[in-house]
């Protein structure tokens, strides 16, 4: 094992199919650095949690946050037990049996307690840190955050870095038979989206947009079935019609 690896501990040796076990801190952090939402998991009085939450990654560090009144954030805070897991699913494996089916991924385990970031530069530079691994480049158009924004949000640090590991399945592994369905990564992706300023662009009942939804279809069958002969392809609110 070289220095840039993760040492196994107890805890963090991968048992059920070893050789998927990756301690590699490049690997691991490139799997962190690529997942955009992590899961929390915790128990506070006996219930156990585990919330999905966005997060970021600065060297060994791992942030998450979240209003100061978040049930999470105070448990954790408290110093409880907690396990943070990421999840890439890079393709579904598909065979002749059902059996045999499985997915092509990338996981990480994070062990350990968090602790409340209190310094208030530490703290700005996670928040960026969170904004950038969400939206590359995002940070430098928008506002940083206010003295009351910051009040009201809590940042926690987990920084104990040998309770990092991770396990993949990759398409090395998929034996002969099997077809393969591979996703794309999320920094590959080009969403298209327009972006633009103002009040959010709601669709009316007679846009593309709206008509191509669920209940927009729906509301367009209802429109045709109910209107008259001469208007069945618009409204039923027809004024030529004796039934309104």
């Amino acid at each position: 094992m070289s220095a840039s690896d993760f040492a196994p501990t107890q805890r963090t040796t991968v048992r059920r199919l070893p050789k998927r076990g990756v301690y590699d801190r490049a690997a691991v952090f490139a799997i962190l650095d690529e997942a955009l939402v992590c899961h929390v998991g915790f128990a506070r009085d006996g219930q156990p949690f585990v919330i999905p939450t966005i997060f970021a990654r600065l060297e060994d560090r791992l942030y998450v946050h979240g209003s100061a009144a978040s049930r999470m954030l105070d448990a954790l805070s408290e110093g409880v037990d907690a396990c943070v897991t990421v999840t890439l699913v890079d393709g579904l494996v598909l065979a002749r049996s059902a059996f045999h089916h499985s997915m092509n991924y990338r996981s990480v385990v994070v062990l350990g307690r968090a602790r409340l970031v209190t310094d208030a530069d530490e703290k700005r530079a996670a928040l960026e840190a969170i904004v950038e691994h969400v939206v590359p480049g995002r940070s430098r158009d928008v506002r940083a955050p206010s003295e009351k924004e910051l009040l009201a949000t809590s940042v926690l640090r987990r920084s104990r870095s040998r309770t990092f590991s991770a396990s993949t399945r990759s398409a090395l592994s998929s034996i002969a038979m099997r077809g393969s369905v591979r996703f794309p990564s999320r920094r590959s992706l080009a969403l298209g989206l327009p972006v633009t300023s103002g009040a959010p662009n709601v669709p009316s009942r007679s846009s593309a947009i709206w008509n191509a939804t669920p209940r927009g279809r729906a509301y367009a069958d209802k429109a045709s079935s109910s209107a008259c002969g001469p208007c069945a392809s618009v409204a039923p609110r027809c004024r030529g019609s004796s039934n309104v």
